[in-house]
């Protein structure tokens, strides 16, 4: 039977004291909606509607950049998650004839761990046979989660708000996530039932579970790990989502066959792939759009993001690898030295204090230490073609566009502003002039200048 997700983003989020929509506030480098996006994906749906609201103009322009073809629909109040619920639908209608066919799975855009697994194990007591299920958790402190209260036959039997339960009711420990699966063809119907009439004023997506049992219908609670359920509503929670993410990518990572030397201090993206064998020293970033192949060395205190490293190269120490460095096989970039949007072919050297910015540097090419490629004019980026087996000299400066020639030189100290032939050596520099004594004619007037001063 066809899925279909509504993700319910509509939410202020007040307790994270912020202009910024909730579920915009990033988590290992992506927005935490991106994060909720690929728990659904997770299940292959036919259909996926965002329900945006407070921020819907931010939300929306975030997830056109993330996929544009997800449909997206605007909570005009924001009355609760039911009348969110009841919003969605009416786009799965609109975009499947009837919308009454299979599941619906319901998430939230500030929930950003739900696991694809736990989501089927919810789909298949569906199919076994229940109207409604829910999401729930073992609390370590149940606080002011609703409760769910199971009858004999182990039947998801009710949701008790914390606030409205007996006594009895409050020492239960199995608490609502609000993630829910529900009959498509039910699920309109039930949310019409739904009423407001509670402290709030608002319609709970979860009194579903009351109205299906009082039509004798079936419903379920399938349990996950606390750690799963995980929402974030204030900066701690998103804190604490960081640091829960992080330790679940390091582990992740030794597993795969990554070492870390000090896995406390190195810091993962939400796509970050990194290859067996891989050794990744202290202090290390790595930003979003990271792929390092097998066989690499990261030293301390290096940040990656939006690059690509091929196997048996080695980074840093301190060096800073930004959008569009792709780096061969074999390359070395060493201690303070700056890529950008530049493919550095295999074999290729750059150690030191150097800048590589919209360049294409050729196979087993030294750039020495200090060489900047001067890409930026003040209005637009050009390009620096280095070709195969270059030596640039150190301190020298490279003013794009320009092309070195495959087994040129530049002398050291050069700013060269015109291409060099192939196999030529381009020194673009001053002569140097020397004066027999001046030196020390200089230091012996200026100490005379000094005593002459002190003795005023």
């Amino acid at each position: 039977m066809p899925t279909s997700v509504i993700l319910l983003a509509a939410g202020q989020g007040s307790r994270m004291k912020s202009d910024l929509p909730k579920v915009l506030h990033r988590l290992a480098g992506a927005p935490l909606i991106a994060h909720a996006l690929d728990s659904a994906r997770g299940l292959d749906p036919e259909r996926i509607v965002v329900v945006t609201g407070v921020g819907a103009e931010q939300v929306d322009a975030a997830l056109a950049e993330i996929d544009p073809d997800i449909r997206v629909v605007r909570q005009p109040e924001q009355r609760g998650t039911g009348d969110a619920a009841r919003v969605a639908l009416s786009e799965l209608a609109d975009a499947t004839g009837d919308g009454t066919e299979g599941d619906v799975v319901v998430l939230y855009g500030d929930t950003p761990f739900i696991r694809p697994e736990t989501l089927e194990s919810m789909l298949a007591a569906r199919a076994a046979g229940a109207a409604v299920v829910i999401l729930g958790f073992e609390a370590a402190e149940p606080g002011a989660y609703g409760r769910l209260v199971l009858d004999d036959m182990g039947d998801l039997a009710a949701i008790v708000e914390a606030r409205e339960a007996t006594e009895d009711q409050l020492a239960i420990r199995l608490c609502n996530c609000g993630v829910v699966v529900a009959d498509a063809a039910l699920l309109p119907g039930l949310l019409a039932e739904i009423r407001d009439d509670n402290a709030k004023g608002e319609f709970y997506l979860t009194d579903i579970v009351a109205l299906a049992r009082k039509r004798g219908l079936t419903a379920k609670a399938i349990i996950c790990d606390e750690a799963e359920t995980l929402g974030v509503n204030r900066r701690a929670d998103l804190a604490a989502a960081e640091a829960a993410f992080q330790t679940r990518a390091r582990a992740e990572a030794m597993a795969n066959g990554v070492t870390l030397t000090d896995p406390a201090t190195v810091w993962f993206s939400h796509d970050t792939h990194i290859g067996r064998d891989t050794a990744i020293g202290p202090n290390v970033f790595l930003g979003p759009g990271v792929t390092v192949e097998t066989g690499v060395e990261i030293l301390a205190f290096c940040h990656l993001e939006g690059c690509h490293v091929s196997r048996g190269s080695r980074i840093g120490p301190f060096a800073r690898l930004r959008p569009g460095a792709e780096l061969a096989e074999h390359t070395h970039v060493g201690n303070f030295v700056e890529i950008k949007n530049a493919i550095v072919d295999e074999g290729a050297k750059i150690n030191h204090l150097a800048y590589v910015g919209d360049a294409h540097v050729g196979a087993r090419t030294n750039i020495g230490a200090g060489t900047i490629f001067c890409n930026y004019d003040g209005v637009f980026k050009h390009h620096t073609e280095v070709g195969t087996d270059v030596f640039i000299g150190s301190n020298s400066a490279l003013v794009a566009p320009v092309s070195i020639g495959d087994g040129a030189m530049v002398a050291a100290g050069s700013t060269i502003t015109a291409d060099v032939a192939p196999g030529a050596l381009a020194v673009a520099r001053g002569p140097q002039v020397s004066k027999p004594g001046l030196a020390l004619r200089l230091m012996s007037r200026l100490r005379a200048l000094k005593s002459a001063k002190a003795g005023r």
